[in-house]
């Protein structure tokens, strides 16, 4: 199916981004990871890359053009023909005026700077708002964590962007946010009537009742819908379906714990990673007397370095060639060469993790595309917000990239079983090295 391209949210003070070029054409045929247009901000030009393979068409803005966040700005079809066929996306209808009238007119929003529904990856056009951290009139700085996001990947912490007050926060736990919209403003003076709103029905899908999967979709609506904080009711699962985010199912099933425990219980529904917190403390079966799972053991380590040797090498490569560098490459290339010297391991398995999508070095075999895990799971979240996170142990050793202003943040976690001390050690020694002189790596 074609692949919506959309104008990404670099930063959460972003609502909008310049494309300083385009670097393929319409019906050019793209990989997923290939860069298809610089796009610039207040504060960086960077490159958006494709998240599907394909032929690109439908490009709806030129170059120079400063298009809102979350906007579609090219489609990504499967064939060439069907790049040639496909019409243009169809503009939703303008509400009637008398359904219009019907509606009673919002209360005036107060002035501010709006937070928006981030872009965590390029196939996102929506995100669940999990929680919210701050409550209207909290004073917030713009690093504090401000809500709670989740897509079909992973569940994220949004900052607030801003230093000030929570004027308003205009979508409620629940509520499924288009990206680029408002979700919260905040003023500079302490606001003396701070407003909480819901996202609107647009935020509650519906569904036909024979649709399972619609089911969900409207069992997670009804949730949005309730008070902040329901009194715990009979799990209302759909058809014996648990709801429950992907990294929640994830984490259950890696320490072995039973999601169906905390539907009997009676907690509401859909379940996230906080709610294993109290399936860790839930009594085992049979006994009246709690017996709470401890969680493997995790190691997190980190690394600070200057971004400008990453810069430069980059801009000496683009020069060298004449075009783009393929960013993940190299940094899988960095990856491959710092654990080389860990366990002599000739070929490890790099999966490079970006907002855009994922990709394998060296490539899978076609048949072999699903099965095994990498030897390291690489994201470089530069493109995001965050300036530091702490996520624990997953499936293999991951080691996360993010920066803030001139400085490069590398963390790793990993299960006390995956690596030991002195190789999680060398690994991030060995990787930041890289990032702070990337000519070691081709000497």
């Amino acid at each position: 199916m074609p692949h919506d391209v959309i104008m990404p949210a670099l930063g959460m003070a972003q609502d909008s981004g310049l494309i300083v070029s385009w670097l393929k054409s319409p019906g050019d045929a793209v990989k997923a990871g290939d860069a298809l247009m610089e796009v610039e901000t207040d504060k960086a030009t960077m490159e958006v890359e494709a998240q599907a393979d394909g032929f690109l068409t439908r490009v709806t803005a030129a170059a120079g053009d400063t298009i809102p966040v979350g906007n579609v700005v090219a489609v990504i079809a499967e064939t060439a023909e069907a790049a040639d066929e496909d019409p243009p996306a169809p503009v939703a209808e303008s509400k009637a005026p008398a359904e219009a009238e019907s509606e009673p007119a919002p209360a005036e929003l107060p002035d501010g700077k709006s937070v928006i529904m981030p872009a965590l990856g390029m196939a996102q056009d929506t995100g669940l708002l999990v929680s919210w951290a701050k409550a209207p009139g909290d004073q917030v700085a713009a690093d504090d964590v401000l809500f709670e996001v989740e897509t079909d990947k992973s569940t994220m912490e949004v900052p607030a962007g801003h230093d000030g007050y929570v004027a308003a926060l205009l979508a409620e736990a629940g509520d499924t946010v288009p990206v680029g919209e408002s979700v919260a403003i905040i003023s500079a003076d302490k606001p003396a009537d701070p407003q909480r709103r819901s996202a609107g029905p647009s935020a509650k899908p519906t569904a036909a009742p024979s649709d399972p999967a619609a089911k969900t979709e409207e069992a997670i609506a009804t949730k949005a819908t309730a008070p902040a904080r329901p009194s715990p009711t009979k799990a209302a699962a759909v058809e014996g379906v648990i709801l429950a985010s992907p990294k929640t199912r994830r984490l259950a099933l890696e320490e072995g714990l039973d999601l169906a425990r905390l539907a009997e219980a009676g907690h509401p529904q859909p379940f996230h990673v906080r709610d294993l917190e109290t399936l860790r403390t839930m009594p085992a079966r049979g006994t009246g007397s709690a017996a709470p799972v401890e969680a493997a053991p995790a190691r997190h380590l980190s690394a600070r370095v200057s971004s400008d040797g990453l810069a430069g090498f980059l801009a000496w490569a683009r020069a060298e060639t004449q075009g783009s560098v393929d960013q993940s490459t190299l940094l899988a290339g960095f990856a491959r060469a710092s654990l080389r010297s860990l366990d002599g391991n000739p070929d490890p398995v790099i999966e490079v993790e970006t907002l855009h999508g994922s990709t394998r070095f060296p490539e899978a075999a076609e048949d072999d595309a699903t099965n095994g895990k990498p030897d390291l799971i690489l994201r470089d979240l530069r493109a995001s917000p965050l300036n530091g996170l702490r996520m624990g142990a997953e499936a293999a050793p991951v080691l996360t990239l993010v920066q803030e202003d001139e400085t490069l943040t590398l963390t790793l976690e990993c299960g006390a079983g995956q690596l030991d001390a002195r190789a999680a050690i060398s690994l991030v020694s060995g990787f930041a090295g890289r990032l702070e002189d990337p000519l070691r790596h081709l000497l």
